[in-house]
């Protein structure tokens, strides 16, 4: 599986793995593939914690970190939104909105201490200069290997700083335009990402956009994403044209993961049709799994949900109290709990360390590869 994007990150295998839990990258980055942490909701403190914590287990190995970088977020044109802005943007329509959910479906407030920490931050992810430059800041006073934009073109002054500190610059695409403009800008990797992808995606198919942004950023190298969490869907993305595969859901079902215990279990029951693109977390379409809280949002007197970030800090306390209240099975937190993940949830159905999920990828591309040459062989 020796690719140009393995030969770039200094890895065994071109599996590049985003996951929100340090344990994850980390396990994946010491089988031979490439964790990437995503720090959007980090503290610079926490981040430090984290960051001095993987290369402890990793001794050297390479990793990466992921931010949200989207040009267009509520308070964009001023440089972002701080704590009491935020507070002011939120509409009381959309506050009494949540709280009838969580009231209709017996959703416990938190207690005292709690409410009161929650209430000392704003609950938004850090997508302003001002929020992502210190991770950033603490991302590159460590043994990075890559930062990768999961929303938006990274800015000039990321690449040019990554660029002096050898470090790569990744940058997802949803469409052949935003891969085009990833390019002009100077970053060394698209990772072109289908609508079956987990989180914020597009509208288009992983089978027909890696091909498409492949052509049109050449010689680019290109990671596949969206639906990818076995050899055979790895094999396929080599064959459109990609260097390589960015994998995010297939690791919320391992041992590793931190996924709240309760939306695991849905994941392992799911099928492939139990996902939904929904703007009811972030305020940017983003794929979930479908529960009482997206079914909700999707109701004819909903109303709509804010821009980012302000979604993300109306419902950041709702959240909490759900996740707090999901282990009581069949209680309203259990009903309304879920999180992002793509449409290949339907073949998430066995909890298996992070490690042994990137051996059975490697031996199932290798078996499909193999099967391959002996079919050009048979007819030649």
């Amino acid at each position: 599986m020796r690719t140009r994007v393995s030969e770039m990150l200094d890895i065994e295998f071109p599996i590049l793995a985003f996951s929100h839990c340090r344990d994850v990258v980390a396990a994946v980055s010491s089988a031979g593939g490439f964790g990437v942490l995503g720090a959007v909701g980090h503290s610079p403190e926490g981040l430090e914690i984290d960051l001095n914590w993987i290369e402890e287990q990793t001794r050297g190995r390479p990793y990466g970190v992921d931010l949200l970088l989207p040009q267009k977020y509520a308070g964009a044109d001023d440089g972002g939104l701080d704590r009491e802005a935020v507070r002011r943007l939120l509409p009381p329509e959309q506050q009494a909105f949540v709280d009838e959910i969580l009231g209709r479906y017996g959703v416990p407030e938190l207690p005292a201490d709690e409410r009161e920490a929650m209430g000392r931050g704003w609950g938004g992810l850090r997508v302003s200069p001002e929020g992502y430059e210190p991770l950033l800041d603490v991302a590159f006073a460590h043994r990075v290997r890559l930062v990768a934009s999961a929303l938006g073109p990274p800015p000039p002054s990321l690449i040019d700083r990554a660029h002096s500190a050898g470090v790569v610059v990744a940058a997802l695409a949803g469409a052949r335009v935003h891969a085009e403009r990833h390019q002009a800008a100077g970053v060394d990797l698209i990772v072109a990402q289908g609508t079956e992808a987990g989180g914020h995606t597009g509208e288009i198919s992983t089978m027909v956009l890696v091909p498409e942004v492949v052509d049109a950023v050449a010689p680019t190298p290109v990671l596949a994403a969206g639906g990818i969490a076995r050899g055979r869907q790895i094999a396929a993305a080599m064959a459109l044209g990609a260097e390589g595969v960015w994998c995010g859901s297939v690791w919320l079902t391992t041992e590793e993961a931190e996924t709240h215990p309760a939306v695991k279990t849905k994941f392992l029951a799911a099928g492939s049709q139990d996902t939904i693109r929904s703007r009811s977390l972030t305020g940017k379409p983003a794929r979930m799994l479908r529960s009482a809280w997206t079914d909700e949002w999707e109701r004819p007197e909903a109303p709509k949900p804010l821009p980012m970030p302000l979604q993300s800090a109306l419902v950041s306390e709702a959240q909490v109290r759900i996740r707090r209240s999901a282990n009581t099975e069949n209680s309203g937190g259990a009903q309304l709990a879920n999180y992002f993940v793509g449409q290949v949830v339907g073949s998430m159905n066995q909890v298996k360390p992070a490690r042994q999920v990137v051996l059975d990828m490697v031996t199932e591309y290798a078996d499909v590869v193999g099967s391959f040459v002996d079919q050009v062989t048979e007819a030649t």
